[in-house]
């Protein structure tokens, strides 16, 4: 990613952060919408398990300018997502409903330039997470 991109994304980020949860009751909405068969993988509460979603995604954007420094802790979220009976086919529906919530939430300030911006975070991020937890094989596909 570039420095510009990098801006891009913490900048729009930061315009989520207010309304953090309202944001991830949408996502988790769209995420179950557009593939219901993950929605029995969430067993616990789900107002916990939505701070735990901005949480990561703070520390993730907030990272994004030394990734390095993200990296560790993305591997270990990875490998505990496969105990939960996370599949490496689940990253691009997740990534589909990030970024639908976040076009959503931002509505105007969500220019071709940020969209392309988080697709390629996300695509960095989950590539490595899954790479991370199914081997070098699951990433490529």
């Amino acid at each position: 990613m570039t420095p510009a991109q990098v801006s891009l994304v913490q900048d729009s980020f930061a315009k989520v952060v207010p309304i953090a949860d309202q944001a991830a009751e949408i996502f988790y909405g769209r995420l179950f919408e557009i593939a219901p068969q993950v929605k029995p993988l969430f067993k616990g509460d789900m107002a916990k398990q939505r701070r735990a979603l901005m949480g990561t995604l703070g520390v993730v954007v907030n990272g994004l300018s030394d990734l390095p420094s993200v990296l560790p802790a993305a591997s270990v979220l990875a490998k505990k997502h496969v105990s939960y009976g996370v599949e490496a086919a689940h990253y691009p529906v997740v990534g589909a409903a990030l970024l639908w919530t976040l076009e959503k939430g931002l509505g105007e300030a969500w220019t071709p330039e940020v969209a392309g911006a988080w697709t390629d975070a996300y695509g960095t991020l989950s590539g490595f997470m899954v790479s991370e937890a199914y081997g070098q094989q699951a990433a490529a596909e």
